[in-house]
C-alpha cells in the first residue's frame, strides 16, 4: 500500500503553502482508504491568532486535511492529477465531532475511507488522531468540477 512522500503529495493536490494539510501519506489503497500525516508546527500562519495565549489548530482545518486527503485518494482511484481545467470543491460535511485540541507539536494522523461514490460526487468517513487518540471525526462529500472559466 502506496506511501508517497511530499513530492508525490504535490502531484496529487493543488492546494500549497500555506493551505497544504497533508505532509505524507504513509498508506493509499486506491478506491479504499488513505492514512496521511500533517505536522503541526509551532511556525503554522494560523497559531499566532487561534489564539496567541494557547494555540490551537483550527476544527476546519483538520476537516480540510481530511478533504485534502480525500482529494489524494480520489485522484489517485482515478489515476488522475488535478489540472486548471477542474476544481476540487466539499459538497458536504456530516457529523463532524472535535474530541481533542490539536496543539503546536502534534503529529495529525488522517484516515480517510471512501464510503459512496455516485454521479461524480464521493462519500468519505474520516478520522483524525494524534498519538493514537481520536482527535475528530466527520462524514464529507466531495467533487471534482469543471473550473468556472473567466
Amino acid at each position: 500500500m502506496g506511501e508517497m512522500d511530499v513530492h508525490e503529495v504535490l502531484a496529487r493536490l493543488p492546494q500549497r503553502f500555506p493551505f497544504l494539510m497533508v505532509d505524507r501519506v504513509l498508506e493509499c489503497e486506491p478506491g479504499k482508504r488513505i492514512v496521511a500525516l500533517k505536522n503541526v508546527s509551532v511556525n503554522e500562519p494560523f497559531f499566532p491568532g487561534h489564539f496567541p495565549h494557547r494555540p490551537v489548530m483550527p476544527g476546519v482545518l483538520i476537516l480540510e486535511a481530511m478533504a485534502q486527503a480525500a482529494g489524494i485518494l480520489v485522484f489517485k482511484t482515478m489515476n488522475a492529477v488535478p489540472d486548471e481545467s477542474s476544481v476540487y470543491y466539499y459538497a458536504g460535511i456530516d457529523n463532524a465531532r472535535f474530541k481533542k485540541p490539536v496543539v503546536p507539536g502534534d503529529q495529525l494522523v488522517v484516515e480517510v475511507t471512501i464510503t459512496a461514490s455516485k454521479r461524480g460526487i464521493w462519500k468519505f468517513g474520516c478520522r483524525a488522531s494524534v498519538a493514537g487518540c481520536v482527535v475528530a471525526e466527520a462524514d464529507i462529500l466531495c467533487t471534482v468540477r469543471a473550473a468556472p472559466q473567466a
